[in-house]
């Protein structure tokens, strides 16, 4: 049988990230032209420092909920009835892919490219990648990031994440697979555009007034896929920095989740909407949903052709299916998650 020999390359002092810390420097090469919409009204919204950060953060965190030696988080919300009620949502058969294609040249959204070599003979391959940032489709450990020296469920930091993995909490947690009911938010549809500016924050009330529209509500163990249009936006005007300028949830929105049972979440980019609009918490939606909630997130993931055939079967909600390589210790892995509708 051919070999293909795969290797996936994370530094845990970089993928497991301080919340505390400065924003990253924008990368070199970055795009100019993408600049950060007004923050307006919504720098005014709570949380706005982290003092109101660290109030939300206790506010919403699960630590103890599933027992103190939970390493699942929110996945245990994922139970034998909804995924039954999941695989019923399968009703065409359609299968759409929510993984953009490995992006194998340097870009300003893609400091690390996808490393693809064949081998001598040309029938085995090689194949290296790190993950973890702004361009490659791919499910985050709840070991990935950090809060005050703990992880979920209040692991100390220095236990989990040493030089051999992560010791709890690692992406083989995941190994018997995710099998759930996945729902698109579409924001850029609901608003008519065809994708959102870099630096806009989705709140609250824009998901509800997707729901409205759509016709759909989130429920407990549902996954979340929040698009803003990136792919779109990115295949237009080409690739900016997201690191720097980024749409996304704002962080309010981690009370709606914990109120609504979200179970897994993920968008187009990752997530947070960038620049952080909390003074001194640079990613702040990442920070509440994962070491907080307890929620593996989805980052990169291209939702152009599952809201294409959403909006053609008026339906905004599937089955979704994916099943993690399981590194021990790993801090996530490249992710080709499946709708099928």
């Amino acid at each position: 049988m051919p070999r293909r020999i795969f290797a996936v390359t994370t530094a845990f002092g970089l993928a497991a990230l301080v919340a505390t810390a400065i924003a990253a420097a924008q990368q070199p090469g970055a795009q100019e032209g993408a600049k950060p919409s007004a923050p307006g009204a919504a720098a005014a919204r709570f949380p706005t420092n982290a003092a109101e950060f660290d109030q939300l953060f206790n506010e919403v965190k699960n630590w103890g909920r599933w027992g103190k030696d939970d390493q699942l988080g929110s996945a245990n919300l994922i139970t034998e009835a909804k995924r039954k009620q999941a695989i019923g949502l399968a009703k065409t058969g359609t299968s759409v892919s929510l993984a953009h294609n490995a992006l194998t040249e340097s870009a300003p959204d893609n400091p690390s490219p996808f490393d693809h070599t064949m081998n001598r003979g040309f029938t085995t391959d090689t194949v290296k990648v790190s993950f973890h940032g702004y361009a490659h489709s791919h499910i985050d450990a709840l070991c990935h990031i950090l809060y005050k020296g703990q992880t979920y469920n209040g692991y100390p930091t220095a236990e989990v994440n040493t030089e051999k993995g992560c010791t709890k909490l690692s992406i083989d947690n995941l190994k018997s697979g995710i099998v759930t009911r996945g729902v698109l938010i579409d924001i850029p549809r609901l608003k008519g555009l065809p994708y959102l500016e870099p630096g806009t924050p989705v709140f609250q009330e824009d998901i509800e007034a997707w729901e409205k529209q759509a016709g759909v509500k989130v429920s407990a163990g549902d996954a979340i896929f929040l698009r803003t249009g990136r792919w779109a936006r990115r295949a237009k005007l080409g690739p900016w920095n997201l690191s720097q300028n980024a749409a996304g949830f704002h962080a309010s929105v981690a009370r709606w989740m914990k109120a609504r049972g979200v179970s897994f979440a993920g968008s187009d980019d990752a997530l947070d909407v960038t620049p952080s609009l909390v003074e001194g918490v640079a990613l702040p939606i990442h920070t509440l949903v994962i070491p907080g909630l307890g929620i593996n997130i989805f980052d990169n993931q291209d939702l152009e052709a599952v809201a294409e055939t959403a909006a053609k079967m008026k339906r905004w909600e599937f089955l979704l299916v994916l099943g993690p390589f399981p590194v021990t210790g790993g801090t996530g892995f490249p992710a080709n998650a499946l709708a099928i509708f």
